[in-house]
Order: structure tokens, then sequence, then C-alpha cells
């Protein structure tokens, strides 16, 4: 595992994609401007606790962290071992918990409200059973006025989004290979 950890971020991307192309749902991870779309609308002095779902390499990981309070935390849902453990090598932030648990069961692995849920699941290519529960495990985990942000490749998947976030704005990130659907959810 630790070689795994050592290897350069696009590779150890690059190799997941090819071992589960379906798993994945990009062939690489997501672009600064990506990041900066995801990440700038969050009022990051408020953020005492956020989750990330399906943080990969840690791209939007280690930007979530950049503009985080010293004394906040985030807890990371990341169900490939390889990631989860390339995460735990690489990143040495005390504030970053790195968990290889899905986020469908989150809820029942954070013991607080959370201020924000940033997620790069790729909804598109989840059973709709999955879905539901990361949604419905999201909305308990959120506190009041706290938002689910996240991407898709394609919006076909946000209208179950919208049954249980009714809040749901949408934009366009087209300098992302693919262009990218940023949302922020709400209940």
């Amino acid at each position: 595992m630790i070689a795994r950890a050592m290897a350069s971020p696009a590779l150890l991307f690059a190799r997941q994609f090819l071992a589960n192309p379906r798993r994945m749902g990009a062939v690489a991870p997501a672009s600064t401007a990506l990041v900066r779309c995801l990440l700038d609308g969050v009022d990051w002095a408020r953020v005492i606790h956020a989750v990330e779902y399906g943080p990969g390499t840690g791209v939007v990981t280690r930007a979530m962290l950049a503009r985080m309070r010293p004394d906040a935390r985030l807890t990371a849902f990341e169900i490939n071992p390889d990631f989860a453990d390339y995460l735990r090598t690489t990143i040495p932030d005390p504030r970053l918990t790195v968990l290889a648990v899905s986020a469908a069961d989150a809820a029942q692995h954070v013991d607080a409200r959370c201020d924000v849920a940033i997620s790069s699941l790729p909804l598109g290519v989840m059973p709709q059973a999955v879905r539901a529960a990361v949604l419905a495990a999201t909305a308990q985990l959120l506190g009041p006025g706290a938002a689910l942000i996240g991407y898709q490749y394609s919006p076909a998947r946000l209208a179950e989004v919208r049954r249980v976030f009714p809040h749901l704005s949408l934009r366009l990130e087209p300098r992302n290979l693919p262009p990218a659907v940023v949302f922020t959810a709400r209940r």
C-alpha cells in the first residue's frame, strides 16, 4: 500500500479508472477551475465541520483544508482503499479524518451536525438505492442552512437531489474537461 501511496496522484487516478471505470465516473481529477467553482461560494470562516464524499486523490480535499479554519474538522468518505491510504499518507493535516466507508453510511460515522458537504461522487453511475441512501444520510448530517455542493458531468440525476433538497441551484463550469454542472442543494 505504501508504494501505491507514493505514486503520483494522476497515475493513481488513471490506474483506478482503468481498473473500474463505472465506479470512478471520471477519467481525471477535478480541474482547478472546477475546484474554485465548487468551493468559492462557501463561507469557510463559519465552517466548523465539513464532510467530503469521494475525495479520490485529494484535489478538492487540499483546497478545502487550505480554506478551513485551524479549529475546523473535515471528515472524508472514500470507499476506494487505495485512495483512502493515499490521502492518509500524503495529507498529514490533523483536521482531516479519512474513513474508508461509503457516504451512504456517513450519518453513522459523524457525531455532530455539519456546516457543508462537498461531493465528487458520480451520482450518474451509482445504483439508485445508494444515491438515495447518500442523500438521506446527507440530509441527516447537515445543520440548518447548510448546503450539499457537488458536481456532475450530466444533470440527469439531479431531480433525485431536488426531491431531498428542494432548493437547488446549478451553474456550468465549462473550463473543466469534460464541462461540469456544479450544484448547490439546501433543504
